[in-house]
């Protein structure tokens, strides 16, 4: 009996349970993300629509994208929560002072068209052809 074929299928059957395994676990957090929603979230949809979370209705979510603007999404079209941006302080102003400075050197830069090959003859109007 030829092994190689049995070694062929424990492997592609190890792959594909890996694979589901992963999968399986990506939905269970996405599943956990969403049950977890709070109003006041900043959330993006699975199409690309930023929004905060102002009312939860079972698989009903109100976002405000802009005040005033209210849309109604599923619960399952939420992908992501979007974290705030963070402001940096100017701790040192003495550093951007010094970034500020600007070495005044000169640049000499070479003129690109002398590399250039020279033109083509253009051509003559006798040699064209007219119809």
């Amino acid at each position: 009996m030829d092994y190689s074929f049995v070694i062929l299928l424990v492997v592609a059957f190890g792959g594909l349970l890996f694979m589901s395994n992963r999968s399986r676990k990506q939905q269970r957090e996405a599943q956990d993300f969403r049950a977890n929603l709070v109003i006041g979230d900043e959330v993006m949809t699975g199409s690309g629509l930023f929004g905060t979370v102002t009312a939860i209705e079972d698989d009903v979510i109100t976002l405000e994208s802009t005040p005033g603007t209210r849309t109604r999404w599923l619960r399952a079209a939420i992908a992501r929560k979007v974290e705030p941006p963070v402001v940096a302080e100017d701790v040192d102003d003495e550093a951007d002072d010094d970034a500020a400075v600007v070495d005044d050197a000169v640049v000499d830069v070479p003129d690109d068209l002398s590399s250039l090959p020279p033109e083509p003859p253009s051509a003559r109007e006798g040699d064209r052809d007219s119809k």
